[in-house]
């Protein structure tokens, strides 16, 4: 399935977790900083709840509390 499926926010998202830089993993404020938020606690507070349902649905994967990272077969393929 291709990420253009997805809301835009979502698309944002896992086009940091699908760089070359997110095949590690991503921490919610560094993922915030990517995308151009200021890395306040105010602006970060959401980006684990929107990572967490790419991860129920099957896109990405919780490394740790907070830390995320596109699977490996999305990004392959």
């Amino acid at each position: 399935m291709d990420t253009s499926l997805l809301a835009p926010d979502y698309q944002r998202i896992m086009s940091v977790l699908e760089s070359d830089g997110g095949r590690e993993s991503v921490r919610c404020q560094r993922l915030a900083v990517v995308l151009g938020l200021q890395a306040v606690p105010a602006k970060v507070e959401g980006l684990p709840s929107r990572a967490k349902r790419l991860v129920e649905r099957g896109w990405a994967r919780q490394v740790r509390p907070g830390v995320f990272t596109a699977l490996a077969a999305r990004v392959a393929g």
